[in-house]
């Protein structure tokens, strides 16, 4: 292994340059912090989106919000404008506190959107967005409806029929899947989702039963990726959404920082030079975790400081923005296998479009274990009566490992926050988990205490 060539450097040699290779490739913990990390001011000229497109993607939610009120009742109460409740967790950071031994200075908040309408994760952001970008695109091309328009007339047996003549394909580990399919075959499109193996059979089943066709495979996320491209490009009435390389997906999380902001100021979080701000991300390809961190820096600037949490199996984003590798490396180069109980996590290749994206803007990269997941879940269950899927609690681990690991304390420090992170908040943001099964999600429960009490 030490000998195999990996873009034209051994193993050894990719060891010997960057040392946390030694951990990473032996599937332990770690905590990376970006040594490219940069003023935001700097940072922000490399890239080519801006504010301007995220607001663009606002505004298109916002069209669309009366349809959405209108098709699923659950989004009446917020007019049909999907979106997740932030709390404070203080009795989940007393327990990770004495579980870890580890004191974690400021105050621990969970954004939900595990608990997200119509599809249950944070891929009812970016994913809804994307097709209800395309439909429009469509509608309006064919002279069905201008912007002026009260998009409840979507609601037709007319648009459904016209929808009906053009498919929707896309390649998931299971949550992206339930978003585009739930939200193209209410709209009226064909959809085809191809799934990995590690998928849930709950999430194949639900999208079976909205009359989703479902393709399976018996390997990773990457060939469901590839097979759901060559689909789509032999039909052109068939649009594919590309997990690895869409700016539309980025956008429609992004928005979810502008969103944020003002929930921070209603339960008065202050995010300003004194207050620093930390968000941990869980990180599959990275479109999600990338799209939410690229929003929260346009808003918040140099105050907030973005990470990404994967499985130590799965490091794919950590492994592509340390070697400046990105998506011409994957986790499988370097011997590890990308099979991890944390479903959405598991890709063994990331984003190059999110990586070269972030390079500058990203404060760096954790990685932890799947037993940590399941115990972290059963403690928040207990603690708060929160209920995530395994992959969801990646973010909650991360304060942790900032207080605890060298490498995070280097980055407080050479951040001057050191005086300033009694004053911090920690977000962890929750993926997914509502929509999982109540006798699954108990054998998840079973399986966290069975490991806590170890």
């Amino acid at each position: 292994m030490e000998n195999k060539i990996v873009q034209e450097k051994t193993i050894s040699q990719w060891k010997e340059q960057y040392p946390l290779m030694h951990k990473i490739i032996s599937t332990e913990e770690v905590f990376w912090a970006n040594s490219k990390y940069g003023k935001f001011s700097e940072a922000i000229k490399k890239v080519s989106l801006s504010e301007k497109d995220v607001q663009d993607a606002e505004e298109r939610l916002k069209r669309f919000a009366p349809y959405i009120a209108k098709v699923f009742p659950d989004t009446q109460k917020t007019n049909g404008i999907i979106e997740s409740p932030i709390v404070k967790i203080l009795n989940m950071q007393r327990k990770l506190e004495k579980l870890f031994d580890q004191q974690i200075l400021g105050q621990l908040l969970l954004k939900c959107d595990s608990h997200l309408a119509i599809s249950g994760s944070i891929k009812a952001r970016g994913g809804i967005y994307e097709v209800l970008k395309h439909a429009e695109d469509l509608a309006i091309e064919n002279n069905l409806l201008t912007l002026e328009d009260d998009y409840s007339i979507i609601d037709s047996d007319k648009f459904r029929e016209f929808f009906s003549k053009y498919s929707i394909a896309v390649g998931s580990t299971g949550n992206l899947g339930l978003s585009i399919g739930i939200m193209s075959a209410q709209l009226g499109f064909k959809v085809y989702v191809h799934m990995s193996a590690d998928a849930r059979q709950w999430k194949k089943d639900l999208l079976r039963s909205k009359g989703v066709t479902v393709i399976e495979y018996q390997s990773d996320y990457s060939k469901a990726v590839e097979e759901g491209r060559k689909q789509a490009e032999a039909d052109p009435n068939m649009y594919f959404v590309d997990d690895e390389n869409s700016t539309n997906l980025f956008l429609g999380y992004a928005v979810a920082a502008y969103r944020l902001k003002n929930q921070l100021k209603e339960i008065n979080v202050v995010v300003d030079e004194q207050h620093p701000l930390f968000v941990y991300l869980p990180c599959g390809v990275g479109g999600g975790p990338g799209g939410v961190a690229f929003g929260l820096k346009l808003v918040f600037k140099d105050n907030v400081h973005c990470f990404f949490a994967e499985p130590t199996h799965s490091p794919c984003m950590l492994i592509g923005l340390m070697t400046n590798m990105h998506d011409k490396v994957c986790v499988q180069d370097f011997g590890i296998d990308n099979i991890t109980a944390a479903d959405g996590l598991a890709v063994g290749r990331a984003s190059g479009f999110v990586g070269k994206t972030l390079e500058e803007l990203i404060s760096g990269s954790y990685t932890v274990k799947d037993e940590q997941l399941y115990t972290l879940l059963s403690i928040l269950s207990d603690s708060e009566d929160i209920q995530l899927e395994p992959s969801a609690l990646a973010g909650i681990y991360g304060p942790i490992q900032l207080f605890k690991d060298d490498a995070g304390q280097d980055y407080i420090e050479n951040n001057n926050l050191k005086d300033k992170m009694k004053n911090a908040s920690h977000i962890a943001w929750a993926t997914g988990g509502s929509m999982v099964p109540k006798d699954v999600m108990e054998t998840y429960y079973k399986k966290g205490q069975e490991l806590s009490s170890k």
